[in-house]
């Protein structure tokens, strides 16, 4: 048979566990076609390769990322970070750079919450330094925000404006007054505003960025976790998507989302999400997942806990109810799509659980959702073993493990917790399907974009002096428990078949075996035996996407 690429002297980790490990592999037409020993080999005709030994896998899956979200922060003007000591120190900084910058329509500045040591800052207190310009303050994981009340009124929010998802989603009120102060989705279109008047060529050349990014590294698919409160200009984005796919310029394949925050748009988003479905399918770019938000993060303590919070004694609030996650389940079942749930607290992902079951019980074998739950920080005892038992995927961000880390963490979640985070091992170890990711939402230089930092992190559990991080980087001691870190052969497997089999792809990616796309990595050195510390230094010398290279 002629073929138009044959490998042989190569070590190949292949994520088939049926075939782990091969030296040759065949290509034609943009599949493989033969996996195995160099014996096999005399049946094909074609230009042959000798690799003297280098190390090939899998294109990378990264199985829970923002593919729209960086489009608008690319056009963002995040502000001045500084580290001030107390409200005090904010608002003397604040008030100095206005009085060095004067006459700026809009000031803005970003600052981790932990900074203001538990005082609060309303929007009276803005407003006396900035009286007369738009003032806006985010908090470091841009998940809650202060404004002035020239924002407040730009945006027509007022003490009658409902709360998103009270609990979780909220503006924050005095006497019932806003305060200017909002939280998670109440927050998110002051984020983001202006994200409208974004031209095509701007949205066009971020995605083109991210998209070299992708294949510098080996990224071949991504499931996109969508744009939260902002599905109309996220559909506009995979409508340029689709049009690049159409012109050629969509190598990466686009495992899309539409995204659900608030149950008062619970049937609503049912039925959006099969309009994506119908809507977007090309090549490259798919839709059939609906993304929940249900809850939000521990630093801000958004975050569903079963047990309370230790310094505030509440637990946060879920999006959902079990139930309703059984009457969405049931919908989609219907409707054959799958859910992906961002689930950062232990209540949060026992709510899922809960709903699954709920839905599995009333539909017994016609039950067939693919069920995510992603970012898992923070996860009871008694629910570790349920993701295996439900067949629920476990979705962890890796490089997140070198931890917050337990210094910032135990005041909020005693020490129990804040040294229990990130079980992945654990559950791994229950033969549940374990799919890693980056879940970034800002580009810049796409350093915590690397799966190969998700691969350092997720096998060290630390940050050392050797790693590839941003500067503002600092975790050297081991995130506990140590026992939770991972292996580099599981590592690959969760960011290839695994993340392929959440994805629903695994008849085509995520493995090198014969009858599958022939995306894989070719690497000078073998990352089986690379050294853990300083591993996210790695980079393939080689990517190809469907037989072609790409880099």
């Amino acid at each position: 048979m002629k073929v138009d690429r044959i490998i042989k002297n190569a070590k190949i980790f292949t994520s088939n566990k049926n075939n782990p490990q091969a030296i040759a592999l065949v290509v034609k037409d943009g599949k493989f076609v033969y996996v195995g020993d160099e014996a096999g080999l005399k049946d094909y005709e074609g230009e042959v390769t000798d690799l003297g030994g280098k190390f090939i896998m899998p294109g990378i899956i990264d199985s829970h990322v923002h593919v729209t979200i960086p489009v608008a922060f690319d056009y963002a003007d995040l502000g001045v970070r500084f580290e001030p000591d107390g409200k005090k120190g904010a608002m003397d900084f604040m008030a100095g750079y206005v009085k060095e910058h004067p006459g700026q329509k809009c000031y803005r500045f970003l600052l981790e919450r932990r900074f203001l040591h538990g005082e609060e800052i309303a929007k009276e207190d803005l407003d006396a330094i900035c009286p007369d310009s738009e003032l806006i303050l985010l908090e470091g994981e841009c998940h809650s925000n202060w404004v002035n009340s020239k924002v407040l009124e730009r945006m027509g929010i007022t003490d009658d404006t409902p709360d998103p998802v009270p609990g979780l989603a909220y503006y924050v009120r005095k006497d019932g007054h806003v305060t200017g102060n909002s939280f998670e989705t109440a927050s998110w279109p002051i984020l983001f505003d202006g994200v409208n008047d974004l031209t095509e060529e701007q949205i066009r050349a971020s995605l083109e960025r991210w998209i070299e990014f992708s294949k510098k590294v080996g990224v071949s698919a991504v499931f996109d976790a969508g744009f939260p409160e902002h599905n109309p200009v996220h559909e506009r984005m995979y409508d340029i998507l689709c049009k690049m796919d159409k012109e050629g310029k969509l190598p990466i394949y686009i495992d899309g989302s539409y995204v659900l925050t608030r149950p008062s748009k619970m049937h609503e988003a049912i039925e959006e999400v099969k309009r994506f479905n119908r809507k977007f399918n090309s090549e490259h770019l798919k839709v059939h997942t609906l993304k929940i938000f249900m809850d939000g993060t521990l630093k801000i303590e958004t975050a569903a806990q079963v047990s309370p919070y230790v310094d505030t004694g509440v637990t946060g609030t879920t999006a959902f109810q079990p139930d309703q996650v059984a009457e969405i389940l049931k919908a989609l079942n219907e409707a054959g799509l799958d859910l992906h749930v961002h689930t950062v607290g232990a209540a949060a992902s026992r709510v899922v659980l809960d709903g699954v079951e709920l839905a599995q019980k009333e539909l017994g074998d016609k039950y067939h959702v693919k069920v995510t739950c992603a970012h898992l920080e923070v996860q009871a005892d008694e629910d570790l073993p349920r993701f295996a038992k439900l067949g629920v995927f476990a979705n962890y961000t890796p490089w997140w493990h070198c931890g917050g880390g337990p210094g910032v963490l135990t005041p909020m979640l005693g020490e129990k917790r804040a040294t229990t985070m990130y079980r992945c091992k654990t559950v791994w170890n229950t033969g549940a399907t374990v799919a890693w990711s980056s879940d970034n939402v800002a580009g810049g230089d796409f350093l915590t974009w690397s799966p190969y930092l998700g691969m350092e992190i997720g096998m060290v559990r630390r940050i050392s002096e050797k790693a590839c991080v941003p500067d503002y980087f600092v975790c050297p001691e081991l995130n506990p428990p140590a026992e939770e870190r991972m292996n580099i052969e599981e590592m690959l497997i969760g960011y290839t078949i695994n993340g392929a089999k959440q994805l629903g792809i695994e008849a085509h990616k995520g493995s090198i075996e014969a009858g599958k796309n022939a995306d894989f990595l070719v690497f000078d050195n073998d990352l089986l035996t690379a050294e853990h510390e300083g591993f996210s230094h790695n980079k393939p010398a080689e990517v190809y996407m469907g037989g072609k290279k790409v880099n």
